[in-house]
């Protein structure tokens, strides 16, 4: 069943419509999920009767994960991942443990049929803990890009770690690690990622930090090249403080990765595709605007 597009901008209609007609399965991108939790759309819900609730698009932060899981603890929870290029989940994870509001949340293991390469600057398989490009090679890869050869030719490359065949896979353009279980954790872009007052950043890292602070209910950071800033754009509570946070966050990040500024937004503005419009955001107020 498709639900009407117009449920998703009021989330407790949202739930009263998925509770309404017996929706027992969703698949949803976080945005939708983060805007639940903020609106605490699940109380009084607890019977709504969803048993199976999977989520891919971007990162889904725990804080509100876990307003879903304290509300409906017997459902089932699972993070998918994948680029629209190999059509399009590769890897899963599903939510079978705890973790406290600042911790990132695994995208797991790797999907049948498919096989997921971490690969160092070098080039070699990347070690546990060691952060590299993610690659996905397997039958559902795609041909490539319709009618554009040349970015086709850039990220569908043949299989840096085969050489005795042809073996084609693609480069997702994200930074991720395998941590001691074997899980998949993803950090970021490889495009995001900067270097900043010599050292190097993953923009990824940062936003997971704020996304576990109270008072913050999505948030997105930009570098801003010109200026050399870390600029903070967030929802949430509007009382707080630009003090307030940088403080906070000095808890779980170096003083390097600490925001330079910081912008409340009442709502963050979002793309066609319901993911935050990080271009608009850079667009709009990198530029001549100035944060706390």
């Amino acid at each position: 069943m498709i639900i009407p597009e117009r449920y998703f901008a009021f989330p407790k209609k949202l739930i009263e419509y998925v509770t309404s007609r017996g929706i027992t399965f969703i698949f949803w991108v976080p945005s939708v999920m983060i805007n639940v939790a903020n609106m605490k759309a699940l109380e009084g819900a607890e019977d709504c009767g969803l048993k199976k609730i999977l989520f891919a698009g971007e990162i889904m932060p725990n804080k509100q994960l876990n307003y879903w899981r304290a509300k409906l603890p017997n459902a089932l929870y699972a993070n998918l991942y994948g680029p629209t290029e190999i059509t399009v989940d590769c890897t899963y994870y599903i939510v079978d443990k705890g973790f406290k509001d600042y911790e990132p949340l695994p995208i797991g293991f790797p999907c049948r049929n498919s096989e997921v390469l971490i690969l160092n600057e070098s080039n070699e398989a990347a070690v546990e803990n060691e952060p590299g490009e993610l690659c996905v090679r397997g039958s559902s890869l795609a041909l490539g890009y319709w009618n554009d050869f040349e970015k086709s030719a850039k990220v569908f490359i043949q299989n840096l770690l085969n050489s005795s065949y042809f073996d084609r896979m693609h480069r997702t353009g994200d930074i991720v690690y395998r941590n001691k279980g074997g899980e998949i954790i993803f950090i970021g872009r490889k495009d995001s990622q900067i270097k900043h007052m010599g050292y190097r950043i993953e923009i990824g890292e940062i936003e997971t930090a704020v996304l576990g602070l109270d008072g913050i209910h999505n948030a997105c950071v930009i570098y801003n090249q010109l200026k050399s800033e870390i600029t903070l754009f967030y929802e949430g509570d509007a009382g707080l403080t630009g003090k307030q946070i940088r403080l906070r966050l000095m808890e779980y990040l170096p003083k390097y990765m600490i925001p330079t500024k910081i912008h409340y937004l009442e709502n963050l503005p979002l793309n066609s595709n319901g993911k935050i419009d990080r271009r608009r955001l850079a667009r709009d107020y990198l530029e001549g605007n100035e944060g706390a």
